[in-house]
């Protein structure tokens, strides 16, 4: 493709992306479809230069003004993730010159919000949180992407196995530091056109989602409930710890999102897994199964912010507004979920958000409404019994809490009950 084409392409995609009125990774799904003869650098270079931007969005901004043409255009040009002397080829001289005099802007010496690329609202949260010591580096990994994590299948494969098997594939795996089933690869290797992806010994799930299935620490011949299972990474993780027996509900309100399961869980080879569209958190499924549930693990909707290297836009689509509301919903999951237990049953509530609003408050606040029939598991004791090594790494008191910049992972936060 000539670069004048490509360029303008990016531009095209940036001005969909830049709306903020669908996620950014179903927008640029969705435009690489329309566009089926881009071939594979040309989409990389595509979706590195829009994600790029949604990290940098402040500063690309504030150093565009300066330039001329669309806003997207001089976006594109500024955050430009392909063949370097390809995009050169693109520009008139005077473009050029633009653009390597913004390279040399010296960003340390910047105001901080051209540094931190965060809306006020939540950098004002998170440095509240986190002190400024902690902040800007958490800032750092936010603006990086993320490696690529894979569960390995207990089910049906070993993990020095599979590493194996993709290193004979030419592909360089590394185990994770504290999940035992979890490989960590750089890079995006075309995984599903592999034989170990097809017949299911591997699922793409980052470290930090195998250590909420961890948590939950469901056993053979058990009853248990994904509580919001969406596409089920969960789920299929809990089966495999069950080595296929017992009885797993995947509850979700998403249809779309179960639907989604179906080629992951005919992999997996589990036969224990029952999908179920609910209503809602009060659905009657729910009462039926009143009292008589194992195991619990509700990842409830959250704002996702944990999951910023992934999906930058979400620091855009979101607000304080949006969050409390948010916070409303978890409440009644979590009140709802936990009529599940019987006596003795383990509940686990999670969020990959980064935000107390979302995490801390909603267990505290559970904890002073159900008290009584919940006590507090520490997350350290529970994480150390499913065999996670430096399980004292990965808390914050009671609960567990991960950050990008400390464990490499997702934000992720879990607290964990059982019932007296």
């Amino acid at each position: 493709m000539h670069p004048n084409a490509l360029l303008d392409l990016t531009t095209d995609l940036l001005r969909a992306v830049l709306k903020l009125d669908s996620p950014a990774d179903t927008v640029v799904s969705a435009f690489f479809r329309q566009h089926r003869t881009l071939g594979p650098r040309e989409r990389h270079a595509l979706a590195e230069t829009t994600y790029t931007v949604l990290r940098q969005r402040l500063l690309l901004q504030h150093q565009a003004q300066s330039g001329y043409g669309p806003l997207e255009r001089r976006l594109a040009i500024l955050a430009w993730q392909g063949n370097e002397s390809f995009l050169r080829g693109a520009l008139d001289e005077h473009e050029n010159q633009w653009r390597a005099q913004a390279q040399t802007v010296d960003t340390a010496a910047l105001p901080d919000k051209l540094r931190h690329n965060l809306p006020d609202w939540l950098a004002g949260a998170l440095r509240t949180q986190l002190g400024d010591e902690a902040f800007w580096p958490l800032v750092a990994a936010l603006n990086e992407a993320a490696p690529l994590d894979l569960r390995v299948n207990a089910l049906k494969a070993k993990r020095d196995e599979v590493q194996a098997a993709l290193a004979q594939a030419g592909v360089v795996a590394e185990p994770t530091p504290f999940s035992p089933w979890g490989l960590r690869i750089a890079g995006k290797p075309a995984l599903n056109k592999l034989e170990l992806f097809t017949r299911g010994d591997v699922e793409v799930q980052d470290e930090g989602s195998q250590l909420l299935a961890m948590l939950t620490d469901a056993h053979r011949g058990e009853m248990v409930v994904d509580f919001c299972a969406g596409a089920g990474g969960k789920t299929l993780a809990l089966g495999a710890a069950m080595r296929s027996t017992g009885r797993l509900y995947a509850f979700d309100t998403s249809g779309h999102r179960l639907e989604a399961m179906k080629p992951r869980l005919a992999r997996s080879g589990l036969s224990n897994v029952h999908p179920a569209q609910l209503a809602h958190e009060r659905d009657d499924r729910v009462k039926r199964l009143s009292g008589k549930i194992d195991r619990v693990l509700i990842d409830a909707p959250c704002s996702g912010l944990g999951t910023l290297r992934r999906n930058p836009d979400l620091k855009w689509r979101q607000s304080p507004q949006s969050v409390a509301e948010l916070q409303a919903k978890q409440t009644a999951i979590l009140a709802s979920a936990a009529r599940l237990l019987k006596p003795g049953g383990r509940l686990v509530y999670a969020t990959c958000s980064l935000l107390a609003e979302e995490n801390e408050q909603v267990a505290a606040a559970f904890d002073a409404s159900h008290g009584a029939s919940f006590e507090v598991l520490p997350a350290a004791d529970a994480l150390a019994a499913a065999r996670v090594e430096r399980a004292g790494e990965l808390v914050s008191g009671p609960y567990l809490r991960l950050w990008p910049h400390r464990h490499a992972t997702d934000g992720f936060f879990a607290a964990v009950w059982q019932r007296r």
